[in-house]
């Protein structure tokens, strides 16, 4: 690794979430929607991608719009925005993006020569009578579509299943002829929806949204939201079409059922939808997901995390960290920016982001200016026991640490080393309207640790970094 990897893999100022990791011809490439700084809708942006080198993913370099909403079709006036995508490498060689339209229940298609070019529409695909898929008597709604390619054939699955919605069914899977368009084997059930899913441990986690599909060896691994929505469950499978099992929960956007470092009930984060998948980098396998910021559903951001696949074909749940692909902890030395807390949480427990309410109570992760402005990415909102964390730090010799705050609030940072432990140093701070440093003497145990930053006092303060030295 040649420079640290943090979470967010993407600077600060980027909302890329729904990602699809592939490896292509020794770089990695980061496929997804493109969320609006400040939104209040989804995906508002166009197409763009993000690639790192196999072995360096700390980094990431801009490829740069890949695809705009208005170069399909139907969306010449750019009324409708890109939903998640997913890309295949196609039997001739070439990359095939494929997309749902917000107002259209069809899958769309474009192509490219290279992984990361400019994407070129294709079509749309269809049944054998070319009918497009969606709107044929019995077809459900396309939304999310994933697909993987071997050989000649092309499967596609999708799907978007509320809770108690008896219309769909759950998500779908076709198979594509090489022309990457025309459907050669009719729509079968995968995974069911809620309503139809026989009670049991899948029950509580039956698929909602954000189907993808990978292959393992010899086992297909079908990745997917449940109904849960923050976390990203998957099923398996050594057919790609049928047989499907529900196996567990890989990562939740909230940290619920992780208990090492708190109650498996509790959430650790602003939580929201999910949607990700995982990737084999080198001889590591990594989960990508997506995090929400702004105090808000409509500006993700997308994270990594280091998995294992275990023998039997099982991946434990992992939590969020800071530092996600950086094979290790991040070095216990230097300043860092507060846009990478893993945790974040008040007095006031809530497992999700989004609600009006919580606009004036939770603190957020935020940045000043509008979409594209590349600003760095601060806390803001804190108010007395507002609480933010980093994961994790190799520690040595620690004599001091400083912060860098603003805002107007009367009161101190409180320094952790674990979520209610002890409090090992104190940094008063007074109200002002720029960004101001505090220092402080630490004394923090040589080892990996997290560090938790805590706010106590009066009014509301904003946190930009932190520096361990």
């Amino acid at each position: 690794m040649k420079k640290q990897a943090f979470n967010p893999y993407l600077p600060a100022w980027e909302y890329t979430p729904d990602c699809e990791p592939y490896v292509f011809e020794g770089r990695v490439y980061s496929y997804g929607s493109h969320d609006r700084f400040n939104s209040l809708m989804y995906c508002l942006n166009d197409y763009v991608c993000y690639s790192a080198p196999v072995d360096d993913l700390g980094d990431w370099r801009y490829e740069g719009v890949i695809y705009k909403a208005t170069d399909d079709p139907l969306n010449r006036e750019g009324k409708a925005c890109l939903y998640a995508p997913d890309v295949t490498k196609g039997p001739d060689g070439r990359y095939y993006l494929y997309y749902c339209l917000d107002k259209q229940q069809i899958v769309s298609v474009a192509v490219c020569d290279t992984p990361a070019g400019k994407y070129e529409f294709y079509g749309y695909v269809h049944h054998k009578d070319g009918t497009r898929l969606g709107e044929r008597e019995g077809d459900e709604p396309q939304f999310d579509p994933a697909v993987l390619t071997e050989g000649d054939k092309t499967y596609l699955y999708g799907g978007f299943c509320c809770i108690g919605d008896k219309s769909r069914t759950g998500s779908m899977a076709v198979v594509l002829d090489s022309d990457m368009l025309t459907i050669i084997e009719e729509p079968v059930l995968i995974l069911a929806s809620e309503p139809y899913a026989e009670d049991g441990e899948y029950k509580e986690h039956a698929f909602f949204e954000a189907s993808s599909i990978r292959k393992v060896g010899d086992t297909y691994y079908f990745i997917y939201s449940s109904t849960v929505s923050t976390e990203l469950c998957y099923a398996t499978s050594k057919h790609p079409t049928k047989d499907f099992v529900y196996r567990g929960v890989i990562i939740s956007n909230n940290d619920i059922g992780i208990d090492t470092y708190k109650k498996a009930e509790t959430p650790a984060y602003y939580g929201g939808n999910n949607h990700g998948s995982i990737v084999q980098i080198q001889d590591k396998w990594y989960v990508f997901y997506h995090r929400h910021t702004n105090g808000s559903n409509f500006s993700r951001q997308d994270c990594i995390e280091e998995i294992e696949i275990l023998a039997d074909g099982t991946i434990p749940q992992v939590e969020m960290t800071s530092c996600g692909a950086n094979g290790g902890p991040l070095i216990g030395k230097g300043e860092y920016p507060a846009h990478i807390a893993c945790n974040l949480f008040c007095s006031v427990e809530e497992a999700r982001t989004g609600w009006q309410w919580m606009s004036d109570v939770f603190p957020k992760i935020t940045q000043d200016g509008r979409d594209g402005d590349e600003e760095p990415g601060y806390i803001s909102n804190m108010k007395a026991g507002a609480t933010a964390g980093f994961k994790y730090f190799e520690c040595k010799d620690v004599k001091k640490i400083s912060l860098k705050a603003r805002g107007y609030g009367s009161g101190a940072f409180e320094i952790m080393t674990s979520m209610d432990g002890e409090v090992l140093a104190t940094l008063p701070v007074v109200y002002t309207n720029v960004w101001e440093e505090y220092s402080s003497d630490i004394n923090i145990p040589d080892g990996v640790h997290p560090l938790y930053i805590r706010y106590t006092g009066q009014g509301c303060v904003s946190l930009l970094s932190f520096t361990i030295s």
